[in-house]
């Protein structure tokens, strides 16, 4: 039985009491399927009904690469073809959505091959009633063994999600370092201890190295901490999941505990995942965390074994703040050879930069002598005397 059947009331043509096959005796194996297990009634999976049950979890990186071997018996692949890579680029996929994403490079390239096969018989004949009479002929055999589907075809649907990961919110920002600029310490310890080990995990199993999960970044508001997170993210080619208070706070007693159990049971399925908590809700498990004040938590959370690395998001320098400025404008009309030499931004965060980059558009747009309509260092001085 799965979710599909439910449960009716017994009638005459039902009944186990009326068959004649009631009184017989005999080995009787029920299995149940749900993907709902909670919506079942507690009545039906005591001792004694459905006394065992097993969980079919989403499949980890190895286990996709199992199924995708299976599946890659049938369609013909090129030598190109890279399973790994495929599975490391798939968290949350099950086995019908990798058959999917399959079926769906099967008809990319078959639609590949016919417009080439189209394109070559145009061109050696010009008769179109000949080069028609050649197409609906069979295709030669040496043709057919060239017919392959390529890690091409395949990468040209990066955009596709299986139904769950697309009802739930869990996904890879498209926040890049370009993007934020500066801070280039902490770049570089972003990329020591998280981005390395999640893209290279080979080179760290030879040395038995026990990896560091929990990261805590402690600052003032405003100096980038959560942007940096979803870049580093980004670089990782790790799913985010950004979590604030209200969605794990609950009033019944309990409930908070339980949501966040089925918090990290979600993020498992989309490994390699980073759970990111901002600083309005404290709680006893926490992977990856912002926050404006270190001292206010537990020295319990601190201690080895809880966050390996607290990381502290400093002011950016001089220099990182010409980049950020760069960063925040690069699609605006402006020099950013002059953005890069912006001085009168003494003690700015990336929130007070972004701010600023914003006051400036205001002052260029209302500024009528401004023929070139691009934003000047004249626009940007106006801009910040006003915010200082």
């Amino acid at each position: 039985m799965d979710e599909c059947h439910r449960l009716v009331k017994p009638t005459h043509e039902n009944s186990e009491s009326k068959s004649p096959y009631g009184t017989q005796g005999g080995y009787v194996l029920v299995i149940g399927a749900t993907n709902r297990p909670h919506d079942i009634d507690p009545a039906l999976r005591r001792p004694g009904r459905f006394a065992k049950e097993i969980v079919l979890g989403v499949p980890d990186e190895k286990a996709r690469a199992q199924i995708l071997s299976v599946l890659a018996k049938r369609p013909r692949l090129d030598d190109s073809f890279d399973l790994l890579k495929i599975a490391r680029s798939t968290p949350g996929f099950v086995g019908a959505d990798l058959e999917s994403l399959g079926n769906e490079a099967g008809t990319l390239a078959m639609a590949r091959i016919t417009d080439e096969r189209e394109s070559k018989l145009s061109a050696n004949f010009e008769d179109e009633e000949l080069s028609e009479e050649l197409w609906n002929e069979s295709w030669p055999p040496e043709d057919l063994e060239n017919l392959s589907i390529t890690m091409a075809d395949l990468e040209q649907f990066a955009w596709f999600k299986p139904p769950q990961q697309e009802r739930d919110f869990s996904d890879i920002p498209d926040v890049k370092w370009e993007n934020v600029g500066g801070l280039d310490l902490l770049r570089h310890e972003f990329d020591k201890y998280i981005i390395r080990t999640i893209k290279y995990p080979e080179e760290y199993e030879e040395f038995k190295v026990k990896l560091e999960t929990e990261f805590l970044l402690y600052g003032p508001p405003g100096f980038g901490k959560t942007l940096r997170v979803k870049a580093v993210a980004n670089e990782a080619g790790a799913n985010f999941i950004h979590i604030k208070g209200p969605e794990l706070l609950n009033k019944y007693v309990g409930e908070s505990k339980l949501e966040v159990g089925r918090l990290f049971r979600h993020a498992g399925t989309f490994s390699p995942c980073r759970v990111f908590f901002d600083d309005n809700i404290i709680i006893d498990l926490l992977q990856l965390c912002v926050f404006i004040r270190s001292d206010v938590i537990d020295n319990a959370l601190l201690r080895s074994g809880r966050f390996c690395k607290c990381l502290y998001v400093p002011l950016p320098s001089p220099g990182e703040r010409g980049l950020i400025l760069k960063a925040l404008m690069k699609n605006y009309p402006v020099d950013l050879n002059a953005v890069g030499r912006m001085e009168a931004c003494d003690n700015f965060s990336g929130a007070d930069l972004a701010a600023l980059a914003n006051e400036a558009g205001i002052v260029a747009g209302a500024d009528k002598t401004n023929c070139t309509r691009t934003i000047k260092m004249t626009h940007f001085e106006l801009a910040s005397t006003k915010r200082s």
